[in-house]
């Protein structure tokens, strides 16, 4: 129990480094054209302003009224913003690191293991999530723009988190016989890849991604201002392209090596020789290939960690 808890503290002070060095990096590609944005905005008072020059601690009611035209800047943005293809690189690799980082918590807490759970075969990403963080936030984005109501955002986030994962699952297990989590010992499932639990959470989820993360992480992101954010969002682009086509050749080579084939041209044959099946077996550690999972003792699913 000790030893959750100051793992977990430890995580907070890890999170917080992160987030701190993001922001610093973030202004630099911005060449910080977004510090004094309340100020060019004249939406502080003279009083908070002459506090910030001087570099005097503000007081309680000088930060609330800086968070007060935070929080106006920020929904004025949201509604003339143009959500495309740069704000998704970003929401799809934050996704992916922040999901895994999070589920190898969670599972080293709650059932003591520790356990790669990465997704791709270079980087501590997992794409589900950053696939789910995108799909969350360009519905909610339509959500939002039209004033929908909490709970049919609920609903509507139950939805699409239950179909993300039933596509998944299936699309995983018909192309590369590849499982890496099941339902089926659950007494709720709908199927072996969705179950109303997970249709409540993903709902929840959803529903606090689309109200209090969303908005935040949209407006932190922006537009493109300068060459280098352009610049750098390709690179990502690029490198996470790069990274999801090995992916799916490296499994693609380990279906047919469980089916007795052997690789068919020059490339093939540096997938086969590079990604043999013991290197991925260390680095997907919750997937298996070709067999089927066990209904119970599933980390992280069923609860059971004694057949595991």
């Amino acid at each position: 129990m000790l030893t959750s808890i100051l793992t977990l503290f430890l995580l907070f002070l890890l999170v917080r480094a992160v987030l701190f060095l993001t922001r610093a990096f973030w202004l630099w590609l911005g060449r910080g054209k977004d510090l004094e944005r309340a100020i060019d905005h004249k939406q502080l008072t003279q009083a908070t302003i002459d506090s910030h020059l001087r570099g005097v601690r503000l007081t309680r009611g000088q930060r609330q009224e800086v968070r007060r035209a935070h929080a106006a800047a920020r929904e004025k943005y949201l509604t003339i913003m143009h959500y495309g293809w740069y704000q998704g690189v970003f929401i799809f690799t934050i996704g992916s690191v922040a999901g895994l980082l999070l589920e190898e918590a969670w599972m080293f807490v709650s059932a003591g293991i520790m356990q790669s759970r990465v997704g791709l075969v270079w980087g501590p990403f997992s794409p589900l999530y950053g696939l789910g963080a995108l799909v969350l936030t360009s519905v909610g984005f339509l959500l939002r723009r039209r004033h929908v109501s909490s709970s049919r955002v609920f609903v509507c986030m139950a939805c699409v988190g239950g179909c993300l994962e039933q596509l998944a699952g299936w699309a995983m297990f018909t192309l590369f016989r590849a499982q890496s989590w099941t339902y089926l010992g659950l007494f709720d499932h709908i199927t072996q890849w969705v179950a109303w639990r997970t249709l409540v959470i993903w709902g929840i989820l959803g529903l606090l991604w689309v109200r209090v993360v969303m908005p935040e992480l949209l407006y932190r992101i922006g537009e493109p201002t300068t060459r280098r954010q352009v610049t750098f969002a390709l690179l990502i682009a690029v490198y996470l392209g790069l990274d999801i086509f090995m992916t799916v050749s490296a499994f693609y080579m380990r279906a047919k090596r469980t089916l007795g084939k052997g690789p068919a041209n020059a490339f093939e044959v540096l997938i086969d020789e590079h990604y043999t099946n013991e290197w991925m077996a260390t680095r997907f550690q919750n997937m298996v290939v070709g067999e089927q999972l066990p209904d119970q003792g599933l980390p992280g699913v069923n609860g059971d960690m004694s057949h595991h």
